[in-house]
């Protein structure tokens, strides 16, 4: 990727469409396709969110107000996009997690609600509008392969999610089909836990991770961007996690 001001633009004339990009994974991400000069869509619910990112970004953003889990919209969209060279999506969902026994089941539907389904009829809608040799990226989690406790109901709709991404990188050929794993990455995500009980979670997990810190936005946009624009790369689910998966740790 080249710097905001570097005269070099390797994606200029293409087109982006980030979804999810309010805050977060998803801004970085659009930023960092912005900087190297695509036309870059950024998408979300909340309109006042979208316009703030887009202003951040600067370049070739433009923000609509879309909600993923509204296949009509999803498809008016994509039906007036024109030619989508590269999908990102980083829909975020927060509900399923919480430990087995006493998980609420209507809780983890809300989870595949909010974020496998949306995902999945995204991917449905966007096909018609994504060229042909072009790429379509996933942000799942490393919830999926972790094994921690209380994460069950997480791992579910993060795993199911990635068991896609091969079938769908052999049935969709050329088109390439990729994902990232991001572990703790420092997103509003975490908002909901009051600021000191998130920093001693950020502090924990850093502790036992190889990197020694928790993961930034931009850290996790890089990734994504490797995986869309590297045109001999599809079928693979990147974990992004500081190492914190490793069998051994430190």
């Amino acid at each position: 990727m080249s710097t905001p001001n570097s005269p070099v633009q390797p994606l200029a004339g293409q087109r982006v469409v980030v979804m999810g990009a309010s805050s977060g994974i998803g801004e970085a991400t659009a930023a960092a396709f912005a900087a190297d000069g695509a036309e870059v869509v950024i998408t979300g619910r909340d309109q006042d969110r979208l316009d703030a990112a887009a202003d951040r970004i600067g370049g070739k953003v433009s923000a609509y107000r879309l909600d993923a889990t509204d296949r009509a919209a999803l498809d008016a969209f994509f039906a007036a996009s024109g030619t989508v060279d590269h999908l990102v999506l980083a829909l975020s969902g927060s509900k399923g997690g919480g430990p087995f026994a006493e998980l609420d089941l209507a809780e983890l539907a809300a989870g595949f609600d909010g974020k496998f389904w949306p995902h999945v009829q995204a991917l449905q809608a966007a096909l018609p509008a994504l060229r042909r040799d072009g790429s379509v990226t996933l942000v799942t989690a490393a919830s999926a392969r972790a094994a921690l406790p209380g994460t069950a109901g997480l791992a579910a709709i993060n795993g199911a999610l990635e068991a896609l991404v091969p079938p769908l990188a052999v049935e969709l050929a050329p088109l390439r089909i990729n994902a990232v794993s991001p572990g703790v990455v420092d997103t509003p995500w975490w908002d909901s836990l009051p600021a000191e009980q998130r920093r001693a979670v950020f502090d924990g997990f850093a502790a036992i991770t190889p990197a020694g810190r928790v993961g930034r936005p931009e850290d996790i946009a890089r990734a994504l961007y490797l995986l869309a624009t590297n045109g001999f790369v599809t079928g693979v689910v990147l974990e992004a996690t500081g190492g914190a998966t490793l069998a051994t740790g430190r």
